[in-house]
């Protein structure tokens, strides 16, 4: 199939998240000097992440708690995207990119992690073929139905499979976030993947310490 032949997909933020956005933008708004000990992150105390079991694409088990003493950049979407999620992977790994040319030490603690919404196409293979297409850094992340659909949830990420395609195939319908965590896997901020690498690399700045 050819996926780029597909059309776009409609992507939207939950209630849920939206308003955890909205906060975040509000917090910005009161706190313009940022981070670095500026003041609280924007996500502070949020309900957002947590354990989760799933798959990497060689096929080893990965849970949340294997990431204890990182940062984590995360973001869910679908290998078979044919333009948001692409996008967005692009942004975030070109500002961390970014942010390791810089501080190439404090980048080493950070791992970025894309997790599929799209199982049932998304194989531990084609996860890990569209992961190395951005970096060798990114970690991919897939699972059974009921395991993705269960970390979805827990990181307050929207997902549904939209209306079939002509000629065969089907868009997802989902969520456009992407979150950085600390190393204890608490919820620091979103990352503005939506103005481009140079932003995300910024905002890494500001709470990576």
């Amino acid at each position: 199939m050819n996926r780029r032949a597909m059309p776009s997909p409609i992507t939207r933020l939950p209630y849920r998240v939206a308003t955890v956005c909205a906060a975040a933008l509000a917090l910005a708004a009161c706190n313009p000097a940022g981070g670095g000990g500026a003041g609280e992150p924007p996500l502070a105390g949020a309900a957002i992440g947590g354990p989760f079991t799933l798959t990497a694409s060689d096929g080893r088990t990965v849970q949340w708690e294997d990431f204890a003493g990182k940062y984590r950049m995360v973001y869910f979407g679908y290998a078979y995207c044919p333009d948001i999620c692409p996008v967005d992977v692009q942004r975030m790994m070109q500002g961390y990119n970014a942010f390791a040319k810089v501080q190439p030490a404090l980048a080493a603690r950070i791992q970025p992690i894309f997790i599929t919404v799209d199982p049932e196409r998304d194989t531990p293979e084609v996860v890990g073929e569209f992961t190395r297409a951005f970096s060798p850094r990114l970690l991919g992340l897939t699972g059974t139905s009921e395991q993705v659909a269960a970390a979805a949830k827990t990181f307050g990420v929207y997902a549904a499979r939209g209306t079939e395609q002509p000629g065969g195939g089907y868009l997802m319908d989902h969520s456009r976030v992407t979150y950085l965590f600390g190393p204890e896997g608490q919820p620091l901020t979103t990352l503005p993947v939506d103005q481009g690498g140079d932003a995300v690399a910024a905002e890494l700045a500001k709470w990576v310490r």
